[in-house]
């Protein structure tokens, strides 16, 4: 259904979850809730956990950005794999954690869905890069040494696809990547799922270009990073975070002219000032994001860091007025 939808117009996604979040100010005790009381652990600054002690705030965020104007929100889980959740001693939770972040979006969606049919709401898994890569060396006197294997890296993926659309994902979305070895473990475990239930869930990968040389942390240009994940059957290619809107034009360039898949931008606010924060205004984003509109860059647009349902209406005001991007096959 969502690849019909997206002939027609271009597709809204959400803002940051981790920017509403910090709104609401949770301290140690609102993350640990009753349940987490006497966690040995500090659990401060883990998002994903206020899914199962802070839930209604989690479905007030996706409220909020489906309010705003978004088609797809994306399910709280950026770090739901039991590789990220070692850092809080947590991984006997990841499935819990996944599975109910699921469940909270959909249930919110399926309000929106019902309240306007003719606009239906989707519910994207978020799948992070995970804090560890499989193609470098986290120490620079070891050059071969690498922290995770491809195996550990797909056995944590694959948990984590399980529990998303068991929950009610609609789609998967691999993104933020940094590395492309990790993205091919979570493809190939997305994969395996796919076959032995005999499914096949729509699939969005979103790389992110790390620095002004125009590559992703692992050294891939935009044309290398799309063709090492041409192989697997996807609904969309693009790129998010790290940089602001305007800097990401020649990457999507890139994209939108080589690819036949969709692609997708969810770009940060601008970049972080000194204090880590993001001032880019929506106005000034949405100008930015005109750019792309304006070249027929894109499918599916959205924000990332630093982004609020504020800056994704303005996003989806705009978007009204262009057609989406022709695909490729279209276009010949």
């Amino acid at each position: 259904m969502i690849k019909e939808i997206l002939q027609e117009r271009i597709l809204v996604l959400d803002g940051a979850m981790g920017t509403m979040l910090q709104r609401y100010k949770f301290t140690e005790a609102d993350f640990r809730g009753e349940r987490f009381k006497n966690w040995e652990h500090p659990l401060q600054g883990n998002n994903d956990l206020l899914s199962l002690t802070q839930p209604e705030a989690i479905a007030e965020v996706h409220r909020k950005y489906f309010l705003a104007g978004a088609d797809i929100v994306e399910t709280n889980t950026f770090s739901g794999t039991t590789i990220a959740m070692a850092d809080y001693y947590m991984e006997e939770l990841v499935y819990e954690l996944n599975y109910e972040s699921a469940r909270i979006a959909k249930k919110v969606a399926e309000e929106f869905t019902a309240a306007t049919p003719n606009k239906p709401r989707f519910v994207a898994g978020s799948i992070g890069p995970t804090n560890k890569t499989a193609s470098m060396s986290p120490n620079v006197n070891d050059p071969g040494f690498r922290a995770i294997s491809f195996d550990e890296l797909r056995i944590a993926y694959k948990q984590q696809v399980e529990a998303l659309l068991d929950g009610g994902a609609d789609l998967l979305l691999v993104e933020t990547i940094f590395d492309t070895l990790n993205a091919k473990a979570a493809l190939f475990a997305i994969e395996e799922v796919k076959e032995e239930r005999n499914i096949d869930p729509p699939i969005m990968v979103s790389g992110t270009i790390t620095d002004a040389s125009g590559r992703t942390l692992s050294g891939q240009t935009a044309e290398a990073f799309l063709i090492s994940i041409s192989h697997i059957p996807i609904l969309s290619v693009g790129f998010n975070c790290a940089l602001g809107a305007d800097q990401l034009v020649p990457h999507l360039e890139v994209l939108a002219k080589k690819s036949e898949h969709f692609v997708s931008a969810h770009p940060n606010a601008g970049l972080p000032n000194a204090f880590g924060e993001y001032d880019e205004t929506p106005e000034q984003m949405a100008e930015q994001i005109k750019e792309y509109l304006e070249k027929g860059l894109v499918n599916i647009v959205g924000g990332c860091c630093g982004t609020t349902p504020e800056h994704i209406a303005a996003i989806a005001n705009l978007v009204k007025q262009y057609d989406p991007r022709p695909t490729l096959v279209e276009s010949v």
